[in-house]
């Protein structure tokens, strides 16, 4: 099994805000953890949570749609506002953009504040600098002691944007979490939220400020509320069980490869087992690397990606890496009886990631992404072992599908081609 000091763990309880600043995952014990299978779970999970709460809910997500396992979460939002609990909800302007109406609709009349993440409501907003950077997150915090993580959006796992409803729901994960590690979560969710609403509901703060008598500390509170708070000196404490669990953030920020330098840590120092589950797959040179390297010493390496391709570029990314991926033992699976939509991972016994982030430039570099990492054996081997079904379900990739020759080389340089340019329009530059 690998030991915690292999992955990163630093022994310690941050201040709440500690972790944002700091390089490595800042594990934080006494957590409790729950997979969650699909939105048949979470839904069901995330409706009881917000039905119990009495402060407050703060909820982000990317898609929050139009059918019936949405509206119930709207409802719930709707309830918990109308008994005085403060809610919060920030949606992106473009994963929501078809359901917003419909979504303001079922919100009217009660007190849920919703704020939309880079909206696109005028044709210019489209081709405002940024736009190609969106909120990518999953999130939900229940009076600051319930946090759900995760990669499943608001809509039935039966229903996609393109496709329409089918038999078979989305393979999706999500975790439910109690203890220290709801607090970072929380923060985030609330900067997230903020950030989106400025302009529209701090309008009244900001006039405020500007007639005060002291008009220097409230714009120092304001800004506080505005961004995640710098790290203090953290305390040490002896105590990490049960389940000690990192919150990990990717933005434009401080935090701009802590997934992505999760990952890496993880497979760099694997020395039995590396199962990768997600739909779009384009990793950076170094993830490659480490990915490659650890299939070489002996490591069992195995991807699960899409067999349904819902985005044909995405399909195509990934697939033409299949042969170089191949030819070093790595063991590539496609998933067939629905779309997969689902970002985890186990490495070794006790390592797991349950999150938002893809393995590609949209998500390594330039979307609002959160995941959370566990060390636990007992929540790594539940991952485990949905792992191992899903493979069941799965067709393994024997032949890539571009072999060496022109197809493969073109195929590639056109990947590498649009990826360099789409990471430069959104303002990424240098090697990926």
């Amino acid at each position: 099994m690998a030991s915690s000091d292999d992955v990163g763990e630093r022994a310690q309880r941050p201040h709440p805000a500690a972790w944002y600043g700091l390089p490595l995952p800042q594990f934080l014990g006494s957590n409790e953890a729950r997979l969650l299978r699909g939105g048949d779970e979470l839904f069901p999970a995330l409706i009881c949570a917000i039905d119990g709460a009495l402060h407050e809910v703060w909820l982000a997500t990317y898609i929050f749609h139009v059918d019936e396992a949405s509206e119930a979460i709207a409802r719930a939002l709707a309830r918990a506002s109308r008994r005085r609990v403060r809610v919060r909800l920030v949606v992106d302007g473009f994963g929501t953009h078809r359901a917003l109406p419909q979504l303001q609709r079922w919100l009217a009349g009660s007190g849920v504040s919703l704020a939309v993440f880079r909206p696109l409501e005028r044709w210019w907003n489209w081709l405002q600098p940024g736009q190609l950077r969106r909120l990518h997150t999953k999130l939900c915090v229940v009076d600051g002691t319930q946090g759900f993580v995760g990669g499943i959006n608001i809509i039935d796992d039966r229903n996609d944007l393109n496709h329409g409803f089918g038999d078979a729901p989305r393979l999706d994960f999500a975790v439910a979490l109690r203890g220290p590690v709801v607090a970072p979560i929380e923060q985030t969710v609330r900067a997230m939220w903020t950030r989106a609403a400025f302009g529209h509901d701090w309008r009244a703060e900001v006039v405020s400020m500007a007639r005060s008598t002291e008009p220097l500390t409230q714009a120092r509170r304001l800004m506080r509320r505005l961004r995640i708070l710098p790290p203090e000196t953290p305390t040490a404490v002896a105590d990490l069980s049960p389940v000690r669990a990192a919150f990990l953030v990717r933005d434009n920020l401080r935090q701009r490869r802590s997934i992505e330098r999760a990952y890496i840590d993880a497979i760099r120092t694997a020395h039995s087992r590396i199962d990768i589950v997600v739909p779009y797959f384009y990793p950076g040179r170094s993830f490659r690397r480490v990915l490659v390297k650890a299939a070489r010493r002996g490591v069992r390496v195995r991807l699960l990606l899409q067999g349904k391709v819902d985005y044909r570029m995405a399909g195509l990314a990934a697939r033409v890496l299949y042969d170089e991926l191949l030819a070093e033992g790595v063991q590539i699976y496609e998933y067939q009886p629905a779309f997969l939509h689902a970002k985890v991972a186990v490495v070794d016994e006790s390592w797991a990631t349950v999150g938002s982030s893809n393995i590609d430039p949209l998500s390594l570099l330039l979307n609002l992404e959160a995941n959370v990492a566990i060390l636990d054996e007992e929540f790594a081997g539940a991952l485990a072992q949905a792992f191992d079904l899903a493979l069941t379900q799965s067709r393994q990739v024997v032949e890539a599908p571009y072999r060496k020759g022109a197809l493969a080389v073109l195929g590639r340089g056109f990947v590498a081609w649009a990826a360099y340019w789409y990471l430069r329009m959104a303002g990424v530059t240098g090697k990926y």
